[in-house]
């Protein structure tokens, strides 16, 4: 039975919307600092919910439920290339995304936005990729 991606794509959605008026928005504006906000929330939301989902699809290439849920994030969407489930460029990507919040964390002023924000075009298409990939999977 496929996983239930709903709210991961509402999460996308939401990351792509905010990304699209952030566009439009003067960058000295409010606006512009409310729709940086929501695309930097989005994108923390989708990385975590995407290694939570795709862990969830690999749970069958282990000999237990418990091997798969020791695995890190690094190690799932590695273990997904493994599997021919991602794309080794696709992988160095996540873990790319991933490094960025990690280097930045502790920086949530407008350079970790802004460095989050050039991202955003590619990182949508690989969260709606990644979203097929475990709407279409056998996973339970």
């Amino acid at each position: 039975m496929p996983l239930d991606v709903t709210y991961f794509l509402r999460c996308i959605n939401t990351l792509e919307r905010a990304y699209n008026l952030l566009e439009g928005a003067e960058p000295d504006s409010i606006d512009y600092d409310m729709y940086r906000s929501a695309c930097i929330k989005e994108f923390e939301i989708i990385l975590e919910q995407g290694g939570k989902l795709l862990r969830k699809v690999l749970k069958p290439y282990f000999h237990t439920d418990k091997a798969a849920d020791k695995l890190y994030f690094k190690d799932i969407f590695r273990q997904a290339v493994l599997r021919d489930l991602l794309s080794v460029d696709a992988c160095e990507r996540w873990l790319i995304y991933r490094d960025s919040k990690n280097n930045t964390a502790h920086d949530y002023g407008v350079n970790f936005a802004e460095e989050i924000l050039t991202t955003l075009p590619q990182f949508i298409i690989d969260a709606k990729d990644l979203a097929t990939l475990i709407a279409t999977s056998n996973a339970t």
